[in-house]
């Protein structure tokens, strides 16, 4: 049983595959699984591709039912003790299986994470850091995560219904409500491709009102004041004003409209980082 199982959903992914494959097979250890979930791709470049994958990747086949079944399927495919989620169009560092596996040092209550190197459209290092107050407005983490095979399976999986993205959003909310500890290799271990054509920019943002409000009917007890003043830690009501602020704004207004007016402040925010 190897400790580590690497799991690369793909759909029609062949521009790209290649470069993620071979860095999870450049992985510096030695304990370590393959699978790529062929997400029913229909490109005859990619199904060619992956019919000759390098030995030691294993294929696993279904229809088309979008990235959170695919993660969900190689995860149950997987035999390792710990799980890594790769995207076909992201890389990792050779050491970042190795080191994630010496920091979780063999618990079961904990994920790991890493600062992300964001590539293409952009470029710029994301110094993440695990806050489970903030993961209740937006995603703190990547999806790339060394996560307990044994955790990803009492939390259920990957909510399979959210087509639109943002379910490893989901999952850290639901780590967060199970208390489990995120520990950070504090170096871009995660190559993250952003690009205009991705879905994080054509669909995901573009949702982000809709999306948040279905976690919000998934998670009412996560938003509930009860929860949210032991949940916001120090220097509450300096953290729980703008929380309640957004909130509000976001359960009173259109979610298209409210998305508009979160894309403007992305904007802004990405200018400001600009002229620094």
């Amino acid at each position: 049983m190897p400790d580590v199982s690497i799991v690369i959903p793909c759909h029609n992914g062949h521009p790209f595959l290649e470069r993620a494959v071979a860095s999870a097979l450049g992985q510096d250890l030695a304990s370590k699984e393959i699978i790529v979930v062929d997400d029913g791709s229909t490109a005859p470049e990619t199904r060619r591709l992956l019919d000759r994958l390098p030995d030691g990747v294993r294929v696993v086949r279904q229809g088309n039912r979008g990235v959170a079944a695919a993660r969900n399927r190689g995860f149950t495919a997987a035999r390792g003790r710990y799980v890594l989620p790769l995207d076909c169009d992201d890389w990792i560092e050779p050491d970042y299986a190795r080191r994630a596996l010496e920091l979780i040092a063999g618990r079961e209550d904990a994920f790991v994470y890493s600062w992300i190197a964001v590539f293409e459209d952009y470029e710029l290092v994301l110094r993440k850091d695990w806050d489970p107050f903030k993961q209740l407005i937006r995603n703190q983490l990547a999806y790339c995560i060394l996560i307990p095979k044994a955790l990803w399976h009492r939390l259920g999986g990957y909510d399979e219904a959210m087509r639109l993205g943002c379910e490893d959003w989901e999952l850290g909310i639901r780590l967060a409500l199970a208390g489990a500890r995120g520990l950070c290799i504090p170096e871009p271990a995660l190559h993250y491709r952003m690009a205009g054509t991705g879905m994080l920019q054509t669909m995901t943002r573009r949702s982000y009102g809709e999306i948040w409000r279905g976690i919000q009917r998934k998670h009412r007890r996560a938003y509930s004041i009860r929860h949210l003043i032991p949940a916001v830690g120090e220097r509450p009501w300096q953290r729980l004003g703008p929380f309640l602020v957004l909130y509000c704004t976001h359960r009173l207004l259109p979610p298209e409209v409210f998305t508009r007016l979160f894309l403007v402040g992305v904007g802004v925010r990405e200018l400001l980082r600009r002229l620094r």
